[in-house]
């Protein structure tokens, strides 16, 4: 089920997807296109796998010669680490704007999941973003797991700021947490982009049941975790 939302919203906007310096930063142009890559890369590989796609694949994908496509990446482990790690910068980025808001925690968690599944869907095109990450060399590979553990511990900072407040229910954040990634992570397994829930609706619907399932519905202002570190 499920088909693109044609508002993109800010998860699609081009960003900086390697750690250049300033003066060796794509122009916006080749970011763009590096973008575009990285759809249709993330739309094969969700095809094929990683290891039985092929760069060849990807360009025909794009309609554009392969030897244009190695312009922008020099390997088919590049576009698949680029893939990790813009979409990690994007939730990433999304969620220190989160935690710079005045959003109460319950808001924050439900801004959260809605971004989060706009960019399995919108960016990602129902790819996962754990798509073989195993595939990756031992260095790309760290950095990726890196990024990944500031999401989750940023994720547990929100549940953890709920509990203390009475908004949510005192329960394990650590749990709570693999519960939340693990619906998100589960929708490549079914989401259909030619499906009739658009994007928005499918964001909106795990949003809503996630937060309502870690909501506190006595709300007990005041009440204290059981001292779990984050």
């Amino acid at each position: 089920m499920g088909r693109g939302t044609t508002e993109r919203q800010n998860l699609t906007t081009p960003a900086v997807l390697m750690p250049l310096s300033a003066a060796h930063r794509p122009r916006p142009r080749t970011r763009r296109k590096r973008v575009e890559i990285l759809r249709a890369a993330a739309a094969v590989f969700r095809r094929r796998g990683y290891h039985g796609a092929s760069i060849g694949q990807i360009a025909r994908a794009l309609k554009m010669a392969k030897g244009n496509l190695y312009y922008y990446f020099r390997s088919k482990e590049e576009i698949l680490y680029v893939c990790h790690d813009y979409s990690l910068d994007v939730i990433l980025k999304e969620l220190r704007a989160v935690e710079r808001s005045p959003l109460s925690p319950d808001q924050r968690l439900h801004r959260l999941i809605v971004s989060f599944v706009h960019l399995f869907i919108d960016v990602l095109h129902g790819t996962a973003w754990t798509l073989e990450v195993e595939a990756l060399s031992a260095p790309l590979l760290k950095k990726i797991v890196t990024k990944r553990d500031r999401i989750d511990r940023g994720f547990r900072r929100i549940l953890v700021s709920g509990m203390r407040t009475g908004v949510f229910t005192d329960r394990d954040p650590k749990l709570v947490s693999f519960v939340i990634f693990g619906a998100i992570n589960w929708i490549p397994r079914w989401y259909d982009p030619a499906g009739r829930a658009t994007s928005d609706e499918i964001a909106q619907v795990f949003a809503d049941c996630l937060v309502a399932g870690v909501r506190n519905a006595e709300r007990r202002p005041g009440r204290k975790t059981r001292g779990r570190d984050e």
